[in-house]
């Protein structure tokens, strides 16, 4: 291929990227690099082709090319390269190559060989449920992995499952002054077995909902009162949401509560809980 065939190709394919038509875009970027790998500007065509990729969600090809876009990448400079190439090595199973990739952007990893489980503080995640869009809080393992910690109420969806995320916040959350950023869902990763279940509880207190919800949290399951959920608007959840305790407040009386537990140990974690003066339970149910 000649360079003034090149510029040619070139133009069509930011043409097409501005077009967002990926595939096109990122094969046209591909037939220029076979013939000029190398070039000045090719760390640019290398990245974009892998992120066309990354955007049509062909991990194989967003790590294949994301290698050669992070391997023309400056390290420790929060290059986006060894991001994208940290996310398509993670989904790929690849763990040395995205630890060193995590390393490359500048992200320190935690000790040792194989698949990463650091403690990398909190996040939500906006979970891509086909329309659904129900943000949950995770524990983050990695800098794109997290364990969701609350308990969906989607259809399929459970508490403790791992989710891979994107890297740019979609929203903000705000829990008690600590600012949080929402990410958007890139895949679920590991399924959790854990089914999630609903039960009508009486308590006297908010104290013993709170009893109750902690009970289940000291054996790794999952609760969460009704009265905990948000229902927001698309334009709500996509920016910034201020809540505390305060405006989530657990309440006496009788009301649902969600749970995530084999159905057997729910119901002896709720009797056990109910034995307490001024508390009951009916109806557990398994949900969808």
């Amino acid at each position: 291929m000649e360079k003034s065939e090149a510029k040619q190709v070139l133009e069509r394919a930011r043409q097409a990227w501005e077009a967002e038509e990926w595939l096109r875009s990122a094969e046209l970027y591909e037939q220029v690099l076979a013939h000029y790998p190398d070039e000045g500007p090719s760390a640019v065509w290398w990245y974009d082709a892998a992120l066309a990729y990354k955007f049509l969600r062909n991990w194989a090809k967003a790590y294949e090319l994301g290698c050669q876009a992070a391997a023309r990448a400056p390290r420790g400079a929060q290059d986006p390269a060894f991001w994208n190439l940290g996310v398509a090595a993670t989904i790929q199973h690849d763990w040395a190559t995205a630890r060193d990739a995590w390393e490359g952007f500048g992200i320190p990893m935690p000790q040792g060989e194989g698949e990463i489980h650091g403690s990398f503080g909190v996040a939500c995640v906006r979970l891509d449920t086909g329309g659904e869009r129900e943000v949950v809080w995770i524990q983050r393992l990695c800098p794109t992995r997290g364990r969701v910690v609350s308990v969906p109420v989607t259809d399929g969806r459970r508490f403790g499952e791992i989710v891979v995320h994107d890297g740019e916040p979609t929203g903000e959350r705000t829990f008690n002054g600590q600012q949080v950023a929402v990410f958007d869902e890139l895949l679920l990763f590991e399924a959790s077995e854990l089914p999630t279940l609903r039960v009508s509880v009486n308590a006297a207190q908010a104290s013993d909902v709170k009893a109750l919800v902690d009970s289940f949290f000291a054996r790794d399951f999952g609760a969460e009162p009704a009265s905990s959920f948000h229902v927001l608007c698309a334009c709500c959840s996509e920016g910034r949401v201020d809540w505390d305790e305060a405006s989530t407040p657990a309440h006496g009386g009788s009301q649902k509560v969600w749970l995530a537990a084999p159905q057997a140990e729910a119901r002896v974690l709720l009797d056990t809980w109910a034995m307490a003066e001024g508390r009951s339970w009916s109806g557990l149910e398994l949900m969808g």
